[in-house]
C-alpha cells in the first residue's frame, strides 16, 4: 500500500497507525537502524515489517543486496525491535531474539524441504541448507521496556517478520515482489525474468 500511495513505508505505517506499542518499536527499530526513505543504487534495499505474537509487538528492518545474475540475496543488516512487557533477563532476551532472527531468516532464504515420489529428499544438512554464522549479516536486537505489562513471549516473535521483511527489502532493491518462501536464487531469476 505505502508503494502504490508514493510514501516511505515507515511514513505510511506511522501516519495511519494508533497503536501505541506498536508505534514504539517501529520507532525503536527505525532509530536503531537509521531509517532512511532514500532510494538506493539498484540491487540494494530496505525493507520493513511489524507483527504482534505471543503478546509481544515486533518490528524489523533490513538492508539487502540482490545480485540480479544469479538471484543470491545476501543481507547486510538486520534489526528488530520487541516490547515484549516486563523484561527479566535482558541479555538472555536479546540472544533469543537474535536466534530467532537467524532461524527466520533461514526459512526466509534457504530452508526448503524438496519431495520426491512422496518421499522426502531433504535428508541432510547438504540438501537442507540453514544459516551458518559465516552469511549472518550484522544484527541488532533492541528493546523497548514495558514494565507496566507482564512478560510475554520473547524468543519466538521475531521470526514472524522475517519473511516479511525480507521480501519487502528484496522488492525495494529489484521491484519485483515474491509471495513464497524460500526466497531462492532460482525464484528470484524467475520473477525477474517476469518482471
Amino acid at each position: 500500500m505505502a508503494f502504490r500511495a508514493g510514501v516511505d513505508p515507515l511514513a505510511f505505517r506511522l501516519n495511519h497507525l494508533k497503536d501505541v506499542r506498536m508505534r514504539k518499536v517501529l520507532e525503536a527499530a527505525a532509530a536503531a537502524f537509521g531509517w532512511s526513505p532514500a532510494k538506493f543504487p539498484r540491487g540494494r534495499g530496505h525493507g520493513l515489517a511489524c507483527g504482534i505474537y505471543l503478546g509481544t509487538y515486533v518490528a524489523a528492518m533490513a538492508e539487502v543486496a540482490v545480485d540480479r545474475i544469479s538471484g543470491k540475496v545476501q543481507v547486510k543488516r538486520l534489526v528488530c525491535a520487541q516490547d515484549m512487557g516486563q523484561i527479566i533477563n535482558p541479555e538472555g532476551a536479546r540472544m533469543q531474539m537474535e536466534g530467532s532472527m537467524m532461524m527466520g531468516l533461514g526459512y526466509a532464504l534457504t530452508e526448503e524441504i524438496r519431495f520426491q515420489g512422496g518421499a522426502i529428499r531433504s535428508l541432510n544438512f547438504d540438501t537442507y541448507e540453514i544459516p551458518r554464522f559465516s552469511g549472518l549479516p550484522e544484527m541488532e536486537a533492541v528493546l523497548v521496556e514495558n514494565p507496566e505489562i507482564l512478560p510475554q513471549g520473547g524468543g519466538e516473535p521475531p521470526i514472524t517478520c522475517m519473511g516479511a521483511v525480507i521480501a519487502n527489502a528484496v522488492f525495494d532493491a529489484t521491484g519485483v515482489r515474491l509471495f513464497e518462501l524460500p526466497m531462492t536464487p532460482e525464484r528470484i531469476k524467475k520473477a525477474l525474468a517476469k518482471s
